[in-house]
């Protein structure tokens, strides 16, 4: 995710919360209340995902990482690694 992408998704956010709060000012009764809450709450539901998304990528970011790392240190000709534990084969009935 850009610096631009990011600006304009939580400012996007921040915008609906704005609109939200000015439109549960200029419509009265319960009608603007709903409108106020609603769009505050889809605004706060959006920032929550919106930093769920970002840590994700940085743990995306940091597994590429230690593999790409990983990768540097293991030799091309190693035999890939076995596993110390095996099952046992059934034996037939």
């Amino acid at each position: 995710m850009t610096a631009r992408e990011r600006i304009r998704a939580y400012g996007g956010a921040a915008g609906l919360a704005v609109v939200g709060g000015i439109c549960g000012f200029l419509v009265h009764g319960l009608v603007g209340q709903i409108i106020r809450l609603t769009l505050i709450t889809l605004a706060m539901g959006a920032v929550v995902i919106l930093v769920f998304y970002e840590i994700g990528l940085s743990e995306d970011r940091e597994r590429e990482r230690e593999d790409e790392e990983r990768r540097r240190h293991q030799p091309e000709h190693d035999e890939p690694t076995r596993h110390l534990w095996s099952p046992r084969p059934r034996r037939p009935s």
